[in-house]
């Protein structure tokens, strides 16, 4: 029996993702290694696709596949960020394969694989799906992680990822087994508070469960011991993805868990409050230590999944639960901009084998390129969150929806991390603009590709942090389309 039409037709990113991965497998043993250039191309188209494919859960909301997925404003936002990121990584790391002699088109259908499962857990409306999704994108990131086969460093982060990502799921999936024994139910419209004696209990501890599993995925204190490794191993397109893409997507899946499941914003909003405040020090000061910049860039990442936590400690301590979830929602577009552009110029300007990682590598970058070193320096000001960039309103933002639900402490814990911050993002910058250029390092050409995304971080980060509206508007509805609110 064939799904109703609406149904397939809610689900179209995905099928494309998914079609497209598995065209890319079976077409690469019929190519030569000179015509692979062909592969960036069916991968670029099928995301490009993809995205635009998005038009058609937009306008079609509701619920598909028996109340499995849930399409609404608030799932179609988080589909365009993740497809986008994909879109973008696909077309940046092009160049990179190439120069490292690693152009396959597993890579690409992998990515594509990783996005099919970001799509369900931003749309799921069941915890099995949520599970399928979660697996489905931490498979896919296990193997990009180990992508550079001959290089010891990319094969120890992918273990540790693997091992580490294991016991997370584990965490995970026994959470859902608890939460269905205590409500007797996975689809998360349907949870309400137990009134069978013990079952409130074997609630709680499902829901803590589940967050610890999440938490990994977004690299949460106290679980955020995996990503500078990983980050700093796996292949630096590979990180800008995993940076932003499945961030977002395990961001979404605890937002729709928070805004529906009425038992978890009561239960979680003290392990939020806590873990926001771990994860935004911890990231800051470690991040202060850092000799090598991938390795910075990761502790900066976990900073600011502290900053997006604060957002969700605010959704959870208030009533308007949307001025949260807009928060975080605005925060993960302009973030995945941010990180983004900032790992794809690395990847570049890090040469073969990623040598020039080290931050006295990027001396006097500025008289070398130019062009270069003011992007870079663009995006690390956003990352610090400077007036005029899109950094600066994702914070202020955040600090918004923190002053509203009243988390005043927490507030200020935000606005002392964004001066810690400011100490490491500006020796960046310092040592680009105001040291002798490094004459042991010859300028780096930048391919059309590269360039190409280089420009629609760089330009993204100035149209949201001038013109903020329209987003922050999308976001807002997007955060209205929750169900409850």
């Amino acid at each position: 029996m064939f799904p109703p039409r609406e149904d397939v037709l809610r689900l179209m990113p995905e099928i494309i993702l998914s079609l497209s991965g598995i065209l890319l497998m079976l077409v690469e043993p019929f190519l030569t290694r000179a015509r692979r250039s062909v592969l960036v191309t069916l991968a670029a188209l099928g995301s490009g696709l993809a995205l635009v494919s998005t038009i058609y859960p937009a306008t079609l909301p509701g619920t598909a596949f028996s109340g499995l997925l849930r399409i609404d404003g608030f799932g179609v936002f988080v589909h365009v960020v993740v497809e986008a990121v994909a879109f973008l990584v696909i077309i940046g790391s092009a160049d990179y394969l190439d120069r490292e002699r690693i152009q396959h088109g597993e890579y690409y259908a992998l990515i594509l694989f990783a996005t099919v499962g970001m799509c369900v857990m931003a749309g799921a409306g069941e915890l099995m799906t949520a599970f399928v999704g979660l697996e489905t994108s931490s498979i896919s990131t296990y193997i990009l992680a180990s992508y550079r086969r001959d290089v010891p460093q990319s094969n120890e982060s992918a273990m540790k990822y693997f091992l580490l990502g294991s016991f997370a799921t584990a965490f995970f999936l026994y959470g859902i087994a608890l939460v269905y024994g205590a409500t007797g139910t996975t689809q998360l419209a349907r949870m309400t508070f137990p009134t069978t004696p013990g079952a409130e209990r074997l609630l709680d501890l499902g829901l803590a469960l589940m967050l610890v599993g999440l938490a990994f995925k977004v690299a949460a204190a106290p679980f955020q011991l995996w990503t500078p490794d990983v980050y700093e191993g796996a292949p630096a397109p590979v990180t800008a993805l995993m940076a932003s893409g499945p961030k977002a997507a395990a961001f979404a899946l605890l937002l729709r868990i928070l805004a529906t499941v009425a038992a978890a914003g009561t239960f979680w909003f003290w392990a939020l409050w806590i873990s926001a405040a771990l994860t935004m020090f911890v990231g800051n000061l470690a991040a202060l230590a850092q000799s090598n910049v991938k390795r910075m860039l990761a502790y900066s990442s976990i900073s600011h999944a502290g900053y997006i936590l604060v957002a969700l400690a605010a959704a959870a301590a208030s009533d308007q639960v949307e001025l949260g979830v807009a928060a975080v929602l605005y925060y993960l577009a302009v973030y995945a901009l941010m990180k983004l552009g900032a790992f794809i110029l690395v990847s570049q300007l890090g040469g073969e084998s990623e040598r020039h990682m080290e931050i006295d590598d990027f001396r006097g970058l500025t008289v070398r390129q130019p062009v270069a070193a003011a992007c870079f320096a663009l995006f690390l000001l956003s990352l610090l969150g400077l007036p005029v960039t899109a950094g600066f309103l994702g914070k202020f933002y955040i600090f918004n929806a923190a002053l509203a639900s009243r988390l005043i402490w927490l507030a200020i814990l935000l606005a002392l991390n964004t001066v810690i911050a400011a100490f490491y993002y500006l020796r960046v910058i310092v040592v680009m603009y105001m040291r002798e250029p490094n004459q042991t390092w010859p300028p780096v050409p930048m391919p059309w590709a590269v360039t190409f995304v280089l420009s629609i971080a760089a330009a993204g980060t100035f149209y949201l942090g001038l013109f903020p509206g329209r987003v922050m508007a999308l976001a807002t509805q997007a955060a209205l389309s929750l169900p409850g609110r």
